[in-house]
């Protein structure tokens, strides 16, 4: 890795490590009624998520060593239910989903990208017990958050056909976005397992070949 490519890194990962630490603070202020939380989380949320979308350019461009097309899928989930669903539904913003995936996605972005952070100037260490434990708990938390959202957005974009296009027209297309909705929940049944393992396994293989290192350099 170059050494601009490096410090392009640190300042993006430092800044998105702050920015998710700043979301979780207004998050918390608001801790009292939960119905109040996203007016003051929108914009910096809305900002801090979209910027991750500069992960899959990362990825492709080779600066950082991931999967395409998996860091896809994760940034455009996360995208897609700040776009896709908290921005043009209400009802979903005031549900009890907002503060549990408020609360899963800040710790786990903070944890995330302040260990990559971390791991440019050699201490990735110290944080890399929380990076591969507290998914644990997280990940279900916010998955759940997730899904509350999606429910309570169905009947608004049900009734108001929003981002629907109906038959006839000149395309001969049609589209539902309240059944794309609901085949995006189902999609979780198979995908969430999966990943959650995959999340386990990745845990084995770090902090496990930690304990291992630590074992054979004690003996």
């Amino acid at each position: 890795m170059g050494a601009i490519s490096k410090a392009y890194l640190m300042l993006y990962n430092l800044a998105l490590t702050v920015g998710w630490a700043y979301v979780l603070w207004l998050t918390f202020e608001k801790r009292d009624d939960y119905k109040k939380i996203y007016p003051v989380v929108r914009i910096p949320l809305q900002i801090f998520q979209t910027a991750a979308v500069m992960e899959i350019l990362h990825a492709a461009i080779g600066i950082v060593k991931s999967n395409v097309i998996l860091t896809t899928f994760q940034v455009f989930s996360r995208v897609f239910m700040v776009w896709g669903v908290l921005e043009i539904s209400p009802p979903s913003t005031v549900s009890i989903g907002v503060p549990l995936l408020l609360f899963a996605w800040c710790v786990t972005e903070i944890i995330r990208y302040g260990y990559y952070f971390l791991n440019l100037v050699g201490l990735a260490q110290l944080i890399v017990w929380f990076r591969y434990t507290l998914f644990i708990i997280l990940y279900p938390i916010g998955v759940s958050g997730e899904l509350i959202c999606v429910y309570h957005s169905l009947a608004l974009v049900r009734d108001k056909r929003i981002w629907s296009y109906s038959m006839p027209n000149m395309f001969n297309f049609a589209f539902d976005y309240h059944y794309a909705l609901i085949g995006i929940v189902l999609m979780y049944i198979p995908i969430f397992p999966k990943l959650y393992l995959h999340m386990f396994a990745q845990r084995r293989k770090i902090l496990g070949g930690e304990s291992a290192a630590k074992k054979a350099k004690a003996q």
